[in-house]
């Protein structure tokens, strides 16, 4: 009988086979014309995994003109460590779980290997090689907290059954995912459904493959950028300054202006919400203050905020009026005026809760542009 056989990457070829051939045979012909090694192979026949190697295809239920859907699986050796951990555990890629039988293929596929459990005792021993691995290699943590946070953050909590039951949910989620996109591989091609789940794989390909060339071609733009800070003194206390020319206005945390000692001069009629990406309270306006950058002094007026992760943000209106240029070949930052130059921060010198930042805030409260004034409601 002749049999189509074709795997993930549309390989497609027709073998003429005997009906009473034996799966493990079979896996040694697919071998010589696939190149896949026959222990690593998963064959699926109408969304079914064939798993006993001594059983022959008739028996199976494969009939002349099937196709059968070729997988390959790579697992990790005896004595083999867990390789890097370093990736979104959402892109494992697991065998199907058949529904009449409780046996389950060994799989894995990308930088991880992991079997498919059926059991609450298999994935316990799962998550444990896991756990153990992040804490054996520490570096990986990192890793996951950017790929991972969810898992990551189960890790970090210490706690062994939250951790394992949130790595068997993905892994029970990726398991499903895969099942459904081998039933899909074996409907019918002109069902509406199947259009629909054909167009969405062809769009998660076009999404890998511009991320594989992102990080092959331009592996920084994964990394963090150092926000733009710079040494100053309000009032005498020295101040880290935030520089955004996207801000509209100058503003100043609750906690800086009372370090500065400057929160005596707010004017509480100009008090309200700042409305943008979320809401804010504006406590008030100090309307002149003077800022010290490398010994010149600059005037300026400051929007007080009650809740601002930032000490203090220089906006465009301090920016525009002392002409001021960022460089950032020179990485510094030129005040026109005075042509005073100071240098901006480096990521070392940053407090850690900003450091650890990739954007100044998580309320997008200083742009006080059109639908996004603060309302200026006076609490008279």
């Amino acid at each position: 009988m002749k049999l189509t056989v074709t795997t993930l990457t549309d390989v497609i070829i027709t073998l003429d086979v005997s009906p009473d051939m034996e799966l493990e045979n079979f896996k040694a012909l697919c071998e010589c014309e696939i190149g896949y090694p026959s222990q690593e192979m998963v064959i699926t026949h109408e969304g079914r995994p064939l798993l006993d190697n001594k059983t022959d295809l008739n028996t199976f239920g494969v009939k002349d003109g099937d196709v059968l859907l070729i997988q390959r699986m790579n697992l990790p050796g005896p004595g083999q460590q867990l390789p890097d951990l370093g990736i979104d555990f959402s892109a494992i890629k697991l065998p199907t779980t058949p529904a009449p039988s409780p046996v389950t293929p060994p799989g894995a596929a990308g930088n991880i290997s992991a079997s498919g459990p059926s059991t609450s005792t298999s994935h316990q021993e799962t998550a444990e090689r896991v756990r153990q691995e992040l804490i054996n290699f520490p570096d990986r943590l990192l890793q996951l907290k950017q790929n991972n946070p969810s898992l990551a953050e189960a890790f970090l909590s210490g706690n062994k059954e939250l951790f394992g039951e949130v790595l068997s949910r993905q892994l029970a989620e990726k398991s499903e995912r895969e099942l459904k996109r081998i039933q899909m591989l074996n409907a019918d091609p002109f069902d509406p459904e199947y259009q629909k789940l054909i167009a969405e794989e062809i769009r998660q390909d076009n999404v890998d493959s511009n991320m594989e060339a992102a990080i092959e071609y331009h592996p920084e733009s994964f990394g963090q950028v150092t926000m733009l800070y710079i040494n100053c003194k309000v009032n005498g206390h020295p101040v880290r300054a935030f520089i955004d020319s996207g801000a509209q206005t100058t503003i100043m945390s609750q906690a800086c202006a009372e370090r500065c000692g400057i929160m005596r001069l707010v004017d509480k009629r100009w008090s309200g919400y700042a409305k943008g990406v979320g809401v804010q309270k504006i406590l008030g306006r100090v309307h002149l203050g003077h800022i010290e950058i490398n010994n010149v002094f600059l005037q300026s007026s400051f929007s007080i905020l009650e809740d601002q992760i930032m000490d203090m943000l220089l906006g465009l209106d301090m920016l525009k009026r002392h002409q001021c240029c960022i460089d950032l070949k020179r990485n510094v930052l030129i005040i026109g005026t005075t042509e005073t130059v100071t240098p901006f921060l480096s990521e070392s010198d940053l407090p850690r809760n900003i450091a650890n930042q990739s954007e100044p805030t998580e309320m997008d409260l200083s742009r006080f542009g059109p639908g996004g004034n603060p309302d200026r409601r006076s609490k008279n």
